[in-house]
């Protein structure tokens, strides 16, 4: 297993200060209110969205993540809340957010199934659901990503475990990724926009 803390305790922000960019694209069909980003590591999204005027917690199991996350928040003049939390235990409250943000969030098969199960009952109608995942062709190119096949995703898998959302958009690309040290180059991902 990855250990995140000793990631996010180098310096500089190892996926960068911006937005991810499938989340820039599709951040306007969020509605107004209240978003959860979960294995949000160091809140470069968060914070973006924060400054969008959402209102956003942040989770992680990273407390070094988090802190480098409220710190980014304050250099930017806003206010992310910061959970540290095993997202396999994590209680997403149903009915309770305008969005929940998944980006790179690459969890066991079990947690994450039952990670997306509760972010479709946790949104509220209208509610978005923003995914950008690695698929399996990504251990062909080695640009970012967990190098265990278990740990990527297909489009398949996740309309069975986002069951209950419209897909307005659900498609397997190739493109470039450019966030941070760890995430750059040529890659294969998933991007989900989900509509409750």
């Amino acid at each position: 297993m990855m250990d995140w803390d000793a990631r996010y305790s180098e310096p500089g922000y190892a996926y960068g200060t911006e937005p991810n960019d499938f989340l820039r694209e599709v951040a306007g069909r969020i509605p107004p209110g209240p978003v959860l980003c979960v294995a949000e590591g160091e809140g470069r999204n968060a914070v973006w969205l924060a400054g969008r005027g959402h209102d956003v917690v942040a989770v992680d199991n990273s407390g070094v993540g988090l802190a480098k996350a409220a710190r980014l928040a304050a250099s930017r003049g806003v206010t992310v809340r910061t959970i540290v939390a095993d997202l396999a235990e994590f209680a997403i409250e149903p009915g309770a957010w305008a969005g929940i943000v998944a980006i790179f969030a690459h969890l066991p098969p079990p947690v994450r199934a039952r990670l997306h199960r509760a972010a479709v009952a946790g949104l509220r109608p209208g509610g978005a659901f923003v995914l950008e995942a690695y698929t399996p062709r990504q251990l062909e190119f080695g640009t970012g990503g967990p190098p265990a096949l278990e740990l990527l995703m297909s489009l398949t898998d996740l309309r069975a475990e986002l069951a209950g959302l419209e897909l307005v958009i659900a498609r397997e690309v190739e493109r470039d990724v450019v966030e941070g040290r760890y995430h750059t180059g040529r890659a294969a991902v998933v991007q989900v926009l989900g509509k409750r």
